[in-house]
Order: C-alpha cells, then structure tokens, then sequence
C-alpha cells in the first residue's frame, strides 16, 4: 500500500503563488511517477503537471508555464509551485502516485481558491 498526504493548499489572490507538497510513503519500489491532478466543481478531474521516475516531466497546456512539479530531495515528495495564479486555476488538487507495479494511488486532496 501506498498512502499520499498533500499539504499547501489555502486562499490566494489572483496573481500570487502557492506551492504544494505531496509526500508519498509505504511500498513504493520499481519506477514510477507522481502527478499533480485538478478538478473544479462540476468538471472533470484533470492532468496538471507529471514527473517520472528519471525527472522528466509533462504539463497541461492550458497552464502557460506558470507551473511547476519537482522532488524534494526525498524522491518520494513531490511539489508543485504555482505562480501567477488566477480564478479559473481553483479547484482541488490531488497527487497521484502510479507505476505498472504499483497501480494508482491518490491522495485526499487540498483545496486551492483564487479570489480577490
């Protein structure tokens, strides 16, 4: 089993920067990679940003560069730094952790709001 704890979330203002934390812990072996999903009320969940097991990493398009996924010097944490953030960027995020032999792991949430 593997268990994710997101952490960072909050009430931001539209143009300012929030960075979360996803620390994963448990069974984790072979290769793998961890990413950050969204999901705004009454849409579907989405991809943000992913990292993989060598740090290669992918983002969605919509985000115009203003993301940004990276591990901690633990491999097993994983951030994503969130600049110039606007309204439509709230919803909640949620880490993923998947690998061909681990299966899909996700954690609760956190709550990220942009308003003024």
């Amino acid at each position: 089993q593997v268990q994710l704890v997101e952490s960072g979330g909050g009430l931001v203002q539209p143009g300012g920067s929030l960075r979360l934390a996803c620390a994963a812990s448990g069974s984790i072996f072979s290769r793998y990679t961890m990413a950050w999903f969204r999901q705004a009320p009454g849409k579907q969940r989405e991809l943000v940003a992913l990292i993989t097991s060598d740090d290669s990493t992918n983002y969605a398009d919509s985000l115009e560069g203003r993301f940004t996924i990276s591990r901690g010097n633990a491999k097993n944490t994983v951030y994503l730094q969130m600049n110039s953030l606007k309204p439509e960027d709230t919803a909640v995020y949620y880490c993923n952790l998947h690998g061909p032999l681990l299966g899909v792991y996700w954690g609760q949430g956190t709550q990220v709001t942009v308003s003024s």
